[in-house]
C-alpha cells in the first residue's frame, strides 16, 4: 500500500498512469465555502475527469465530510459524472473501508467525539457507454474523445 499526499489539482497526472489506482480517499477536505473558491474543491467536475483517468474501471472513490453543503456538492458532482456510479447499500455494508471512513483520521475522530454528523459519498468508476440509434456501446477506458 502506498499513500501520496499531494496537490491533486496540479500533480495527479504526474504521479499515476491511466487506470493505475484501485481506490482514492478524500477525507474531510477543505470545504472552500465562498462560491468564488468552489473551483478549489478537490471534488469537482474537472477533477473527476482526472480521477476517472487514473482509477481503474471498478475502482472506488471514497469521500466524507462533516459539512453538509460540501457533502451534497460532492454527491452531486459524482452523480452527474458519466464515469461514476454510487455503490448500493449492500455494497457499502460489505466494504470494510466504508466502516473506517469516520474514524480513520484525527478530523473524523474529533467529529465523532463532538457528536457531529458526517456525509459520505462512495462511488465506483465505470466504463463510459454510448447509446446511438438504440445500440449500447461500452467504450474502453482509454478512449479519447475527438
Amino acid at each position: 500500500m502506498s499513500v501520496v499526499r499531494t496537490n491533486s489539482m496540479k500533480y495527479i497526472p504526474n504521479y499515476f498512469e491511466k487506470g493505475q489506482l484501485t481506490k482514492m480517499f478524500f477525507l474531510f477536505p477543505d470545504p472552500h465555502f465562498k462560491e468564488k473558491n468552489h473551483r478549489r474543491r478537490v471534488i469537482s467536475p474537472h477533477l473527476l475527469d482526472e480521477y476517472a483517468h487514473v482509477l481503474e474501471v471498478g475502482g472506488i472513490i471514497y469521500t466524507i465530510t462533516d459539512v453538509e453543503e460540501l457533502g451534497e456538492w460532492m454527491k452531486t458532482c459524482l452523480d452527474n459524472h458519466p464515469m461514476f456510479e454510487a455503490l448500493t447499500e449492500q455494497e457499502l455494508q460489505a466494504d470494510p473501508a466504508v466502516k473506517l471512513l469516520s474514524t480513520a483520521t484525527e478530523e473524523g475522530q474529533k467529529v465523532a467525539r463532538n457528536g457531529g454528523q458526517t456525509f459520505q459519498a462512495v462511488y465506483r468508476r465505470i466504463a463510459l457507454s454510448l447509446i446511438h440509434n438504440g445500440t449500447l456501446t461500452l467504450l474502453k477506458p482509454d478512449h479519447q474523445w475527438r
